[in-house]
């Protein structure tokens, strides 16, 4: 049975992604940053929870030291915490590369001991066009009038430790991912958005890649994204 760890999934993308890869046999870890709700969400769906807060490095550590109590190993992971504010200043600039960014490091590192004993590794971020200069530069194209530099800026990070982390671990698949305009709590004020069950069927089939899926790449539900 793969087993697969899921942050920020107690509810959205990272929710339906759960149930998705439930339905294709996972042993699926909901990681989420209040307990009861992570419960809640495992009860509800057939999983297991574990608190994780990617910001913390204490919870980082003691979820991964759980999973492998129970699992000895780790063979998907999928980085989908995150955190989307429109304000402008240093504390939310903290706050959103935390989450965002460093909050993939930290799990990340706490994950590779585990992911290397799996005989199929698999590394996915939900990341943005938001943080394609491509994107931001074209007037064609919705990310290039959206005022959520943060969001972008961190999310260009994430791509790029995404890029960074596969070139330094080649016998892991690392991806990033556009999971496409989605109507969840984040995007509640800009009031657009699909439903998260659509974008979870593009986390799931970067989750699902086999040993000879590309690695270190953007993608949406299209395919190779330019970044």
């Amino acid at each position: 049975m793969t087993v697969t760890l899921i942050t920020g999934a107690n509810k959205g993308i990272g929710y339906e992604t759960a149930r998705q890869l439930l339905a294709l046999g996972h042993d699926v870890w909901i990681g989420a940053r209040d307990a009861g709700r992570g419960e809640k969400a495992a009860a509800e769906l057939g999983a297991r929870s574990v608190q994780l807060d990617v910001t913390d490095d204490a919870s980082v550590a003691a979820a991964l030291a759980t999973i492998d109590a129970a699992a000895g190993r780790l063979d998907v992971l999928v980085h989908n915490a995150g955190i989307l504010e429109t304000g402008l200043d240093g504390p939310t600039a903290l706050r959103s590369f935390d989450t965002n960014a460093v909050g993939i490091v930290r799990v990340t590192e706490a994950a590779l001991p585990l992911l290397r004993r799996s005989d199929s590794p698999n590394v996915v971020t939900v990341s943005s066009s938001g943080g394609s200069f491509w994107a931001v530069t074209n007037p064609d194209r919705p990310e290039f009038s959206l005022p959520v530099a943060l969001y972008a800026a961190s999310k260009a990070a994430a791509t790029m430790l995404t890029v960074q982390y596969a070139k330094a671990h080649p016998g892991i698949r690392f991806n990033a991912l556009e999971p496409g305009t989605t109507a969840t709590d984040m995007t509640a004020s800009f009031g657009i958005g699909r439903s998260p069950e659509q974008s979870a069927a593009v986390v799931g089939r970067l989750a699902t890649l086999g040993p000879d899926g590309p690695t270190g790449t953007l993608q949406d539900e299209n395919g190779t994204l330019a970044f």
